[in-house]
């Protein structure tokens, strides 16, 4: 009989303010996967063990604050669990950048399990600095990652997705540059927080997070969704999840305005202009960064003609996104 795999704990970068506490994170078997690994056969087997999860379902968690607080939940049937929690003064424990740093361990005596770590896992939730001016909620597809999204049947997306390690990825040009302007504004030292908000499912979480951290983009919480959601059919009045995402974060920071970042390749367009629509005096601009996708462009520069709403523009570089954002006074 297969000896089974140890227990761990993802917690999910999430975000939360002063009186609210906010995490995800998803119960798991600890496959070793190493993100950093590269070779066509190894690739191809992270990538499965990234795909084919095996949950921890129904296991108590908790979620321990540095005060000492402890936070109860426990994970669904994917794995996946939730904290809502309204207390005070979260801030005082956060650093500089306004990250609140907790731990997380199973709690259920059920789990009989070799846990990893000894049962101590890292988390941490954004609550935005009250330097911050303005937040930033941004696409990753295409929009700071070379992905082929838009490639006939997405053959170039599933390749990439597949067969390129985190560490092989590319940035596009200027990107990282770009958000960590924004991220210090136009004192350059504003602490405004970015979200990276994406289609993605959960499972290229700590994938997605590697790829940030190494290419110097400013920390934030990554949104993403569950592969279920993914497979089901939406009512005709459904939102999709990134946008449902980013109307939660203007419902969390009611005082906080927002600039969004996509691309022209997929709905981005659509969803941001709809939420400028709802929340003009909140929404500072849209950078839509243009795909080498002929049909979609003219159908983006078509949208963005009359658009007065807000300053919505299609750029061809982060220069043009960044002499933008100085010209109207985001960014030093």
């Amino acid at each position: 009989m297969f000896k089974k795999d140890p227990l761990q704990i993802i917690a999910f970068q999430s975000y939360g303010t002063d009186s609210h506490f906010y995490l995800r994170g998803r119960a798991l078997q600890d496959e070793s996967i190493d993100l950093e690994q590269g070779g066509f056969f190894r690739l191809l087997i992270n990538s499965w063990k990234r795909i084919e999860t095996d949950e921890a379902r129904h296991v108590g968690i908790n979620i321990k604050l540095p005060d000492g607080t402890i936070l109860k939940t426990e994970s669904d049937a994917k794995g996946y669990f939730k904290v809502k929690a309204d207390l005070q003064d979260l801030r005082i424990m956060a650093n500089t950048e306004g990250w609140l740093a907790c731990e997380v361990a199973y709690s259920d005596v059920n789990v009989k399990r070799n846990i990893q770590e000894n049962n101590r896992f890292p988390a941490e939730i954004l609550i935005p600095s009250t330097k911050a001016e303005f937040g930033v909620a941004s696409d990753i597809d295409d929009t700071i990652l070379h992905t082929g999204v838009v490639s006939t049947l997405k053959w170039r997306l599933l390749y990439n997705t597949l067969f390129k390690s985190a560490k092989m990825r590319l940035p596009l040009k200027g990107a990282a540059e770009f958000y960590h302007l924004l991220h210090r504004g136009k004192s350059g030292e504003n602490a405004n927080p970015i979200f990276y908000v994406s289609h993605s499912p959960w499972n290229l979480y700590l994938y997605l997070e590697l790829f940030l951290k190494q290419n110097d983009f400013p920390k934030g919480p990554i949104l993403l969704r569950s592969f279920s959601n993914m497979l089901k059919k939406k009512t005709p009045n459904e939102k999709p999840q990134k946008q449902k995402e980013i109307l939660n974060l203007l419902k969390t920071y009611p005082d906080l305005p927002f600039i969004l970042i996509g691309d022209s390749g997929e709905h981005d367009v659509d969803i941001y202009l709809e939420i400028a629509e709802l929340f003009p005096d909140r929404i500072k601009a849209i950078y839509l960064r243009s795909v080498k996708h002929e049909k979609r462009i003219i159908r983006v520069k078509g949208l963005l003609e009359n658009y007065k709403t807000t300053p919505a523009l299609l750029v061809e570089s982060s220069d043009q996104a960044i002499e933008h954002a100085k010209v109207n006074g985001f960014i030093k």
